[in-house]
């Protein structure tokens, strides 16, 4: 083995010690940001059943079989929310917007359900937070409303889909599924309701859901 002049090792061993320095930073910067920085469009990719565009409109027949359905269930509001999903998905938020170009949260909850439930709600959260009934977050069933009191001076809704995600206009990222287990959404979490009520479903389970 041959020996390296006494500059030459120093040298060697500055180098090893930043490589390792750099790789502690990469990893406790990996794992900061994975612990404070949740995305929302994180859990938008993780949401389970949607992959690419549907074939189908939204407002088109979800399922022929659905005709002969006096109420749809959970599941099916669900696949219908879905596919409202990949409708609007990437379209930025707006505030008083109501168009694909751009949109805000009331507006797309009042959209998602004039288009899927045919039943007209308020334009505002202010007005939305009136509709149905008051229901405990444990109780959450796909088509309910979840509202949030965060900081500054709008409130914000959403539409609940199932399995703890909820579809939304988000000021940052435009028309996502984000998780209710986030902890931001934790935190302002302020209360849910029930727009729709079985009596409405089987009004409209022949017509819209066919």
């Amino acid at each position: 083995m041959v020996a390296l002049p006494r500059p030459a090792v120093i040298a060697v061993r500055v180098v090893s010690v930043c490589f390792v320095v750099t790789l502690v930073a990469g990893c406790a910067g990996s794992a900061r940001q994975s612990n404070t920085q949740a995305p929302d469009n994180y859990f938008a990719m993780k949401m389970p059943g949607m992959g690419a565009k549907p074939k189908m409109s939204p407002v088109d027949p979800i399922n022929d079989q659905l005709r002969s359905l006096p109420a749809p269930p959970p599941s099916v509001i669900r696949q219908a929310l879905l596919a409202q999903h990949q409708r609007w998905s990437g379209t930025p938020y707006r505030l008083g917007g109501t168009s694909e170009r751009g949109i805000d949260c009331s507006a797309l909850v009042r959209n998602v359900f004039r288009d899927t439930f045919n039943l007209e709600l308020p334009r505002s959260t202010r007005g939305q937070i009136h509709e149905g009934r008051p229901i405990d977050r444990q109780e959450l069933q796909a088509g309910d409303l979840v509202f949030f009191s965060p900081p500054g001076r709008y409130n914000h809704v959403g539409i609940y889909v199932g399995d703890g995600y909820f579809l939304h206009a988000s000021t940052s990222q435009g028309v996502i599924i984000s998780s209710l287990d986030n902890s931001y959404w934790q935190r302002y979490y302020w209360q849910s309701r029930r727009a729709l009520e079985p009596t409405h479903l089987a009004q409209v389970g022949g017509s819209v859901f066919q």
